[in-house]
């Protein structure tokens, strides 16, 4: 896979299809985008070229603990100056989670270079936003506090991106620990002061201020249907979510506006996703990039 130098930062990607309407989805967690390759494979069978990227801190990217804005705002940024390098613009973005999060982060920024989102697990609440603080940075700063950073190279997570990287081990053994739990506290804080956000990453002026065709699945109990249906209540845009749960399962599609609902009348440019646990059908989209 090749490896991008973005803002001083090398992130290792993938870009899954040979041509057609480019689609940059990221997995949830910290986890590597080859976690959603099956996925990827199957959106680029219906004719998408699907970039897969480690964020920066994941996978076989650079570990950068680094910078004063939230962390998902840092992955953003950097996933509009890599679409930037691949001449990939305008495309549909998406993720899980922490890739939804991204993807909203992104939009709010750059609106212009972006066709659709499209979003799962999307996070928010008190609930969500405490445990995920404790997370991604609560148990690092703790370790970090008590034992410095031999042993943060030792966690699960950065021992897997030293693996993934070797030299993210120097990376991380050249860093003061006083400043690698600084920056890791200002991170964990954006987390804990969104708790009454409708989404972790967006108030509700600027959901609404989003003009972007959307299409959003619930998965698990952590993406609340309460949320979801909020979410997409108050996105402003010409066409609207309808996500249901039907007999243990997500079946989800993309309706059209008020003067065109429901699912019997599809607008040009649809996304239909059926989720069965672990599996997600594509139906071929007429979703212009």
């Amino acid at each position: 896979m090749p490896i991008a130098n973005v803002r001083g930062v090398h992130l290792h990607y993938d870009v899954v299809g040979q041509s057609g309407p480019w689609i940059a989805f990221m997995p949830g967690g910290r986890k590597a985008g080859r976690e959603i390759q099956s996925l990827a494979e199957k959106i680029a069978s219906a004719d998408y070229r699907v970039l897969l990227h480690d964020r920066r801190n994941c996978g076989a990217s650079d570990v950068a603990i680094e910078g004063d804005q939230p962390e998902y705002e840092i992955w953003a940024d950097d996933l509009y100056e890599l679409l930037k390098q691949l001449d990939a613009f305008p495309a549909i973005i998406g993720g899980s989670s922490s890739g939804s999060r991204t993807a909203l982060v992104l939009a709010l920024k750059h609106p212009e270079v972006i066709s659709a989102l499209l979003l799962m697990r999307v996070t928010g609440g008190s609930f969500g936003c405490t445990l995920l603080a404790e997370d991604y940075y609560g148990q690092f700063i703790r370790i970090a506090e008590q034992s410095g950073m031999a042993a943060i190279c030792e966690t699960d997570h950065f021992a897997a991106c030293i693996a993934a990287r070797p030299v993210n081990r120097e990376r991380l053994m050249s860093m003061d620990a006083a400043r690698f739990i600084a920056v890791m506290q200002n991170w964990r804080l954006y987390f804990i002061n969104g708790v009454d956000q409708p989404v972790l990453g967006a108030d509700e002026a600027q959901l609404r201020s989003f003009h972007i065709p959307t299409f959003i699945v619930p998965v698990n109990n952590n993406s609340p249907l309460e949320i979801v249906k909020y979410v997409s209540k108050v996105f402003d845009h010409p066409m609207e979510l309808c996500a249901e749960p039907v007999d243990g399962s997500i079946q989800s599609s993309l309706m059209g506006s008020e003067k065109n609902p429901g699912p019997k009348s599809k607008p040009n440019g649809y996304l239909d996703i059926t989720n069965k646990g672990d599996t997600i059908e594509w139906t071929n989209s007429n979703v212009q990039a």
